[in-house]
């Protein structure tokens, strides 16, 4: 068993059951890290969430890391970020079984997104029915301006590739 705590400084500290710290997560972001304010996982625990002080979400793929914490080949790779309010979030909690993640803020508003794209489906209070099956439509709500981010890890272990062509140096030329 691991259990996750986020931080003030922006960091997600994994720790054993018998309290030693395993790995620390900083969010990938261009922007100076954020005090955590949620964090919730999938029931099959795929995935690791987590909202913040300025409304973003981010999200982990951590079932390779699961499998064996002690081998540092299993990475936890942070995979999707998007604006989700324009002020804290307070919670979250992803429905696995319709593939959604659900969004509250200290702004009184919860809304719904899409798991894998963070696609924005719709908020709690709203005339129309969620339309959870119209995950193409990238649509925002009115206070956020900022598409989701898919985050595309480049492989720490490239293959070196034999060229049959090799460049020479011609001290000639």
């Amino acid at each position: 068993p691991i259990l996750a705590s986020a931080h003030e400084n922006g960091c997600i500290c994994l720790w054993n059951i018998q309290g030693n710290l395993v790995k620390e997560i900083l969010p990938f972001s261009k922007h100076p890290p954020v005090p955590l304010t949620a964090l919730c996982t999938d029931i099959s625990t795929k995935m690791l969430l987590a909202g913040n002080k300025e409304g973003h979400i981010m999200c982990w793929n951590i079932t390779s890391f699961l499998e064996d914490p002690q081998n540092d080949e299993n990475q936890i790779r942070e995979e999707l970020c998007w604006r989700a309010h324009s002020d804290e979030v307070v919670d979250l909690f992803h429905e696995e079984e319709k593939n959604v993640v659900v969004t509250a803020s200290i702004d009184g508003s919860v809304r719904l997104w899409h798991a894998m794209n963070g696609y924005y489906l719709g908020y709690f209070g709203q005339p129309r029915k969620f339309e959870l099956s119209d995950t193409c439509r990238l649509i925002l709500p009115c206070d956020v301006h900022n598409l989701p981010t898919i985050i595309k890890e480049e492989s720490k272990h490239m293959e070196k590739k034999k060229s049959e062509y090799p460049l020479i140096l011609d001290r000639d030329k």
